[in-house]
């Protein structure tokens, strides 16, 4: 008899047992009802790390920055396929680039974009031993994304390498990716640009379209020699 109840009530609906003692059923309903959207709120990504680690741990002279460019972990680019910079500090000229060029092995602009340099530099009376030659990147990417490495902290590191070469004056290629890294955007065009700020000061600089679309477009490098007629009147040599 008491089953036959039992099963009756449940039948009903009653799964439970019930109790004359009040429940804060509505206190209770309204906290789970708060977790249950605190859980649910997006939880935001971790901010992405910075490029090259700790500003204060980055190497303090020329040298040991180029060994540290090569071998850093800090750096999320294989040591495999990084490129060293190469030339005196304090050089007379600075050659910088975006990043090496795909077909580069062991030395920067090795490849055919190197011709034009070296056609380049003989025309301004110099030779690849008196420049100072590096990349903001230390190896080929394949479409960087300049303003996600900026904010990396990309940007404060290659003002950091500039300062530490301490060249008299910069000659830019990739103008664009270059000056996203340096944080000079629009209305403050990359052709109108001319000075390259650092660590230390500021020096005189040029910004040029890369050496590939040099080549391919002849108007481009007689643009660029125009503005480098600037420069004609001081000793480069």
């Amino acid at each position: 008899m008491i089953e036959a109840a039992f099963a009756w009530w449940e039948d009903a609906g009653v799964d439970g047992d019930w109790s004359d003692q009040p429940q804060p059923w509505p206190a209770s309903t309204r906290k789970a009802a708060a977790t249950k959207a605190t859980l649910a709120q997006p939880v935001a990504p971790p901010p992405p790390p910075e490029m090259g680690g700790l500003a204060r741990d980055w190497p303090q002279d020329l040298a040991g920055f180029a060994t540290w460019w090569m071998e850093t972990a800090a750096l999320p680019f294989p040591p495999a396929r990084r490129i060293a910079p190469s030339g005196p500090a304090g050089a007379r000229l600075m050659i910088l680039l975006p990043m090496p060029e795909a077909d580069d092995t062991e030395t920067l602009l090795s490849g055919r974009a190197g011709k034009l340099l070296d056609g380049l530099l003989a025309a301004l009376g110099l030779d690849r031993a008196k420049v100072y030659l590096a990349s903001a990147l230390p190896c080929h990417v394949p479409m960087p994304d300049w303003t996600q490495l900026r904010e990396q902290g990309l940007g404060a590191l290659l003002a950091h390498h500039v300062a530490l070469a301490a060249p008299e004056r910069v000659l830019v290629f990739g103008r664009s990716g270059i000056s996203t890294l340096i944080m000079h955007n629009s209305p403050n065009k990359p052709a109108d640009l001319r000075e390259f700020n650092h660590d230390k000061g500021c020096v005189p600089a040029v910004f040029a379209y890369d050496l590939a679309a040099l080549m391919a477009r002849p108007a481009h490098k007689a643009a660029l020699w125009n503005r480098l007629l600037d420069w004609t009147g001081t000793d480069l040599t």
